[in-house]
């Protein structure tokens, strides 16, 4: 799939986005900025926001951008807006930024002209920062990053993982500490990988997505994710998420037209609706929605070019 992209992109495209990555890395901030960051409790911070891309099952180009706001430390959604579009980009491995970002610059960028109160002072993003081959980007298979394996050892590493907190770090052929492997969950088996985005460091990334963890996902990132994929079935005509310990299963058509941008649109930005806030679960039958990803999951995105802007840190689950 990967070389089909390749084949497609413009030579003169493929060697402008790999330009752009290399001003991006030289421009990350891998240290903290703000006073909330340095405290223990996070004192001062209070708004923490979440994007996510969900697509439509078995169309390659649709999809549904969606970014959540909640409150801190009350992990609370004070606002959300979801939008469909068109991926018109095609997926290349370790160049997903460029596929998707645009749209989630642009949810932000309408928060910040709507409602600037409520703009988000870190945000988590489904992704990768600095734990990418080329030291930026939200990539797709974590085995591209600095010699970084998933060799037995790193197996073992996983299993001497036992309770919520627990973490090692994740170090590339060249020595550096690329992030850090989280147990997010006393439940989970499953580590989040974390790592910066921009304008935090290490240490501060690692401690806020423990306190965003209600489950495994931090809670952010879950809430995009679950109402991205909610306004999908909407969008369609199907049920809404199943409930937890409930399965639901409806066959969706897929829109007739799946704007990118403009005042007539759905999903403008709002206050939060009703949704459910247990545990996903897989319907029985076809999902519409479907993630371009391995469920990776980011803190953060340095590509979300906002000068200034929010704070971010990357992380892949």
């Amino acid at each position: 799939m990967a070389q089909e992209a390749v084949g497609r992109l413009p030579r003169e495209t493929l060697s402008r986005w790999k330009r752009e990555q290399a001003m991006l890395k030289a421009l990350v901030v891998d240290r903290n900025t703000e006073a909330w960051q340095q405290d223990p409790a996070f004192a001062g911070l209070q708004r923490v926001g979440g994007v996510d891309v969900s697509f439509v099952k078995g169309d390659s180009a649709g999809a549904c951008a969606s970014l959540v706001v909640l409150s801190y430390p009350e992990l609370e959604v004070v606002y959300e807006e979801c939008r469909m579009v068109s991926l018109t980009a095609p997926y290349l491995s370790g160049f997903l930024a460029f596929r998707e970002v645009p749209f989630l610059v642009d949810a932000v960028r309408r928060l910040q002209e709507k409602q600037p109160s409520l703009m988000p002072q870190v945000l988590l993003v489904d992704g990768n920062g600095v734990l990418h081959h080329r030291g930026v980007g939200v990539a797709k298979k974590l085995l591209q990053v600095d010699g970084l394996e998933n060799n037995a050892l790193h197996k073992d590493k996983i299993r001497l993982l036992r309770a919520r907190g627990d973490a090692f770090p994740l170090r590339g052929r060249s020595g550096a500490i690329l992030g850090v492997a989280l147990k997010s969950h006393d439940h989970s088996t499953k580590p989040l990988y974390v790592s910066v985005g921009h304008k935090i460091s290490l240490e501060a990334a690692v401690r806020l997505t423990r306190s965003c963890c209600r489950f495994r996902i931090p809670e952010p990132v879950r809430q995009a994710d679950i109402r991205s994929r909610d306004y999908i079935r909407r969008t369609l005509g199907g049920p809404g998420p199943p409930t937890p310990g409930q399965e639901r299963s409806q066959r969706a058509q897929r829109p007739e037209v799946c704007s990118t941008r403009g005042p007539a649109e759905l999903g403008q930005g709002r206050a939060p609706e009703a949704h459910s806030q247990g545990p996903r679960t897989r319907p029985e039958g076809p999902d519409p929605c479907a993630r371009a990803s391995e469920q990776d999951l980011a803190l953060g995105l340095c590509e979300l070019r906002l000068r200034p802007g929010p704070q971010q840190a990357t992380l892949r689950r």
